[in-house]
This record gives C-alpha cells, sequence and structure tokens, in this order.
C-alpha cells in the first residue's frame, strides 16, 4: 500500500470512528432516516448483529477511520436469506474519490463468497449523487416508494435499487457466516485486491 489507505474489517474499538462519520448523516441530511444519534452502546450492538452474518468493513487514511460499508439484512422472512441491503458512509473530505466505489466492490465479494445473491439500496430522495453512484456500479432502478419518511419538516420518497451478484440458482444453499469465510484464501485475495486499488487515490485531485 501507499502507507496511507487501508481497507479491513471491523472491530468493536471502531465503534466511537465510526459512529463519529454517521453522526452528521443523521442530524443533518435525510440520506439516514433516523431521528437521533444512536448510543455508543446501541451502536456496538448494532456492529456485533450485523458482523454475526455480514461483513462490515472500515477504510483508514492513516491509521484513522475515514469510511465504512457493511451488508445487513433486507427481511426477516426465510425466503429473503439471499438478499441483503448494502450501506456506505464516508467523511465529508473524502467523498468524490473512489473510495466509496471500492469499498461497496469490496463488499459485494465478500457477499458473493458467502453466497448471496442480490442486493438491495433505499436512497432516499431527492440524493442525486447516491443515485448515480449506485446506477454506475451496476444497479438497477427498481420503483420508489412514496412519501415513505418524514424528516427535517417533509416527507420524502425512498429510490430502491437492485444488484445480482450472480445467477440465480435452483435450490441454492443457505449463505456462510461471515466466519464461515474470513479465513479463506479468496477472502485474502478481496482485501488484497481492494487495498492495491487504494494504492491509487491520489488526495491531491
Amino acid at each position: 500500500m501507499n502507507g496511507k489507505f487501508r481497507i479491513r474489517l471491523i472491530n468493536l474499538n471502531d465503534a466511537k470512528s465510526t459512529l463519529a462519520i454517521y453522526k452528521p448523516y443523521v442530524q443533518n441530511t435525510i440520506i439516514s432516516f433516523e431521528y437521533d444519534v444512536p448510543p455508543l452502546d446501541d451502536w456496538e450492538l448494532r456492529i456485533k448483529t450485523i458482523t454475526a452474518e455480514y461483513p462490515w468493513l472500515v477504510c483508514e487514511y492513516n491509521n484513522e477511520i475515514i469510511g465504512y460499508a457493511y451488508g445487513s439484512k433486507h427481511r426477516y422472512r426465510t425466503a429473503y436469506s439471499w438478499s441483503p441491503e448494502s450501506t456506505v458512509y464516508l467523511s465529508q473530505e473524502f467523498h468524490r474519490l473512489g473510495i466509496a466505489r471500492i469499498l461497496y466492490q469490496t463488499l459485494f465479494a465478500l457477499l458473493k463468497l458467502q453466497g448471496y445473491v442480490n442486493v438491495y439500496a433505499g436512497v432516499g430522495l431527492p440524493n442525486v449523487a447516491s443515485e448515480t453512484f449506485h446506477q454506475a456500479l451496476g444497479f438497477y432502478d427498481i420503483g420508489i416508494f412514496k412519501k415513505v419518511g418524514y424528516k427535517h419538516g417533509a416527507w420524502h420518497d425512498t429510490r430502491w435499487f437492485q444488484l445480482h451478484l450472480m445467477a440465480h440458482p435452483d435450490n441454492p444453499p443457505f449463505p456462510k457466516k461471515l466466519s464461515e469465510i474470513e479465513n479463506i484464501e479468496d477472502f485474502r485475495n478481496v482485501l488484497n485486491a481492494a487495498n492495491e486499488q487504494l494504492k491509487n487515490i491520489d488526495l491531491k485531485n
């Protein structure tokens, strides 16, 4: 690596740093539909719950976390087991450098290794940048929930996107837990490839 950027799995020691990234999105935007910033204990529980099943990646710059991406449960009925949601957040000063794309592509590669087939993403509107970003990564528009969320004095739509990670097999095995793949060579190769891509990030631009 260039000694600056690195992608790795989250751990509980990262809770405070990742919550600090999330905080302004809750307080100042409709990107998150949460009203209140979660307490640190709740955020730690969220990390534990998600990482029991799904990858949660962080990106560091000079050992400081500047962004993260994770998969999470889309619906709780068993038939939805192959179809998680995806989330990505960056510190404001690291937008438009390609880091979110690398985080997302790494997340999707790991989800595919686990055996997930689809990924869904919901975007609170208006948010042209996020819509364009998801479409550029291969997501396609599957519809809008009209005036589904009320925040900051207005009703907001949510546009939903879907990405296929692989062909839809007959009788698919249930996806593997994260712990079942994180020590295999393919898992290491995905992270190594991501960190190779990060060498090309140029903060001067």
